[in-house]
């Protein structure tokens, strides 16, 4: 670790930011005050800590207001981390919180190292990431929506003969769905156009993501993980922009540390007490895993579809994908007959699952390669 003359911690909000200096060598603690959450106040911060060919080193907690600050230190020749709040050591007796304090701890924390970093993007990775989460927000709008309009026919016993819900026959019946109040009627049409409008969002998301995810510097990890079952073109590029360089890992345990999908556990001297998963680290990556893990709960095959997503592949990649299928495949088989609940063996595959997306991303050149 490098040394530092000043310890910098910043306590950062929409439009102030608290700062707080700890000198290097044991040295004390100071707070500066409030300064404003702008540039030219970040920038003349940064040159007044700097007189004298001081060297400070800054930090502030991973948060809504994003990577700015760190890329605009960075920019200017400082060093800057930003820390993961869930990892920060807190006094469990220590009941008051302000910015102030929140920046003396930040500061004093980051003079003996005891700050985790978190991966930043660059900004060709934020906006793919940001692609991915609006396409999920989307989504989930859509997904409502139609909830919702289903409730609102079931409430008025309005029933659909067909099989499925949401195909063109569906669409062509709720055309001829009547209600007796003109309200009601204006009401069913708004939840309609709702959900085509939200349908051609998708539409356009997805269009917009597949040129996207070709342009991306982790295209070649993108179109690896492909090859795995459950994973297509959206899923993996979520688990790429999520994740970026999965070189920092040093194995596939610390990954699936790093999603959360590994069993919590509080042991105390020969009592050992294991429960659910940690559900740490990013949620993202984790439900897309766990989708994926539904398909799993097929024999494993080579079906048409599969072989055309993973045709683009090295062929290394598709000898771990096909290792992944069998084993995954024969693994959901032997838990279900344990009589474990399909949520619990989904989670299991998964963690497993994750496990290969580390090792495809090592076998990958480019970002998230091993040199």
């Amino acid at each position: 670790m490098k040394n530092y003359s000043k310890y910098v911690g910043l306590d950062v909000h929409k439009e102030t930011i608290a700062v707080s200096v700890a000198e290097a060598n044991g040295g004390e603690v100071r707070y500066l005050g409030e300064i404003p959450n702008t540039p030219e106040a970040v920038a003349k911060l940064a040159r007044q800590l700097k007189k004298d060919g001081a060297t400070p080193s800054f930090c502030y907690e991973a948060g809504p207001c994003g990577y700015g600050i760190h890329r605009q230190l960075q920019e200017l020749g400082l060093d800057c981390q930003v820390v993961a709040p869930s990892l920060i050591p807190r006094k469990p007796g220590d009941r008051v919180k302000t910015d102030r304090r929140d920046s003396l701890s930040l500061a004093r924390l980051h003079r003996v190292g005891e700050l985790t970093a978190v991966w930043v993007p660059d900004g060709a990775q934020e906006a793919l990431r940001d692609l991915t989460r609006a396409h999920e927000d989307m989504k989930s709008l859509e997904r409502k929506t139609k909830q919702r309009l289903q409730a609102l026919l079931l409430r008025h016993r309005k029933k659909y003969g067909g099989k499925v819900n949401w195909t063109q026959a569906h669409y062509h019946w709720l055309e001829t769905v009547k209600f007796d109040q003109p309200v009601q009627q204006i009401v069913f049409q708004e939840y309609v156009d709702s959900i085509q409008g939200l349908a051609k969002r998708v539409k356009a998301l997805d269009d917009q993501l597949e040129t996207s995810a070709a342009e991306s510097v982790f295209w070649p990890v993108i179109e690896g993980l492909m090859a795995l079952r459950g994973i297509n073109l959206l899923a993996a590029s979520t688990i790429v922009a999520e994740i970026g360089d999965m070189k920092r890992f040093a194995g596939a345990p610390e990954l699936m540390g790093y999603l959360g999908v590994v069993p919590s556990e509080h042991s105390s001297g020969p009592t050992q007490s294991r429960g659910g998963i940690t559900k740490t680290g990013n949620g993202h990556v984790r439900r897309v895993l766990v989708e994926a893990a539904w398909t799993y709960r097929f024999p494993a095959r080579k079906t048409r579809h599969l072989q055309k997503k993973a045709q683009r592949a090295p062929e290394v990649v598709q000898e771990i994908a096909w290792k992944a299928q069998k084993r995954l495949c024969g693994r959901y088989r032997l838990l279900e007959g344990k009589g474990k609940p399909k949520q619990k063996v989904c989670t299991a595959i998964a963690r497993e699952l994750s496990g290969f997306v580390w090792a495809i991303s090592q076998a990958l050149p480019g970002p998230g390669a091993k040199a």
